[in-house]
């Protein structure tokens, strides 16, 4: 199943040329590659497109796309890394309560909140490549679950930050994520309010705590 709404603008992602924009005939060759898979997956989903078919797209020759990406995995996987850097960006550096600044446990129902939208625009991806989850130290993994650990030591000294991190994105399951959304018709709202409650339970104190905050807005 693809997803519209992730279809970039063509003229938007075509790369630059003159002034501060201006890039390396590698570096472009990779943008136009990255846009024109782009396009093709969210049109016909990753597993119909053929590497030709992409370097057709992009106007680059075959092999082009070979050397700079393997095969078609790693193609989803350069496109999955752009949509991570943002993510990572964002919560290692803009605004709270997702970034810097806010309390731990809002930082925490941010960043899941996010990582389950940031998974579900990406699903199709995701699924393509396979490697979700494959522990803490596999990419695009490893930067997610040490900020987890960061977290979840502020919230609760107490708890076994690591195996806490591990649990939470065990969770976030791209098998498990695609079967309630495309064949029990759960809401993204509704994974994003379970894996928030999830991590709430890791800490009894975090559970205190929001449940205080509910029945003070009841």
């Amino acid at each position: 199943m693809t997803n519209p709404a992730a279809d970039p603008d063509p003229d938007r992602c075509l790369p630059l040329v003159g002034g501060r924009g201006e890039r390396g005939d590698a570096a472009a060759n990779r943008e136009r590659v990255l846009c024109a898979a782009r396009r093709l997956f969210v049109a016909n989903g990753p597993a119909a497109v053929s590497m030709d078919a992409v370097a057709a797209a992009a106007g680059v020759g075959k092999g082009t796309v070979f050397r700079r990406f393997g095969d078609r995995a790693g193609l989803c996987a350069a496109l999955l890394d752009e949509g991570m850097r943002g993510f990572q960006e964002a919560f290692l550096s803009g605004p709270p309560p997702l970034g810097p600044g806010a309390p731990a446990g809002q930082r925490l129902d941010a960043f899941l909140t996010e990582l389950i939208a940031l998974l579900d625009r990406e699903l199709d991806l995701v699924l393509a490549i396979d490697q979700w989850p494959r522990g803490g130290d596999a990419r695009p993994l490893g930067s997610l679950a040490l900020h987890l650990r960061v977290l979840l030591t502020e919230l609760d000294p107490s708890l076994d930050a690591e195996v806490g991190a591990e649990m939470l994105l065990g969770a976030v399951n791209a098998g498990v994520i695609a079967r309630l959304r495309r064949q029990r018709g759960v809401r993204v709202s509704e994974l994003q309010d379970s894996i928030r409650r999830l991590a709430r339970g890791l800490s009894p104190e975090t559970v205190s705590r929001h449940s205080a905050a509910d029945g003070a807005r009841q």
